[in-house]
């Protein structure tokens, strides 16, 4: 089965436009998302797709605390 950070790169290669990175690249988790030019509108949209996929809800409190996707990816290990 695949880990939580294989499924969310897998998630950003097919959701998330990210500037200067070509898809495929090796995604830094620890990179701002605002820093890489990912408007808050496709944040949101794309944390709707990763609640689809792991089955879970995300309050709006809970988006403002993913600075990062290696923070979304922390998020999603932590409640199992």
């Amino acid at each position: 089965m695949a880990t939580t950070e294989e499924r969310i790169r897998k998630l950003v290669d097919e959701n998330l436009e990210i500037e200067g990175r070509p898809l495929g690249r090796e995604l830094d988790l620890n990179s701002s998302l605002r820093d890489a030019g990912v408007p808050s509108a496709d944040f949101v949209a794309f944390t709707k797709v990763v609640a689809e996929e792991f089955n879970l809800t995300f309050t709006p409190e809970d988006c403002v605390k993913f600075q990062s996707l290696g923070d979304l990816v922390a998020h999603l290990d932590s409640r199992g």
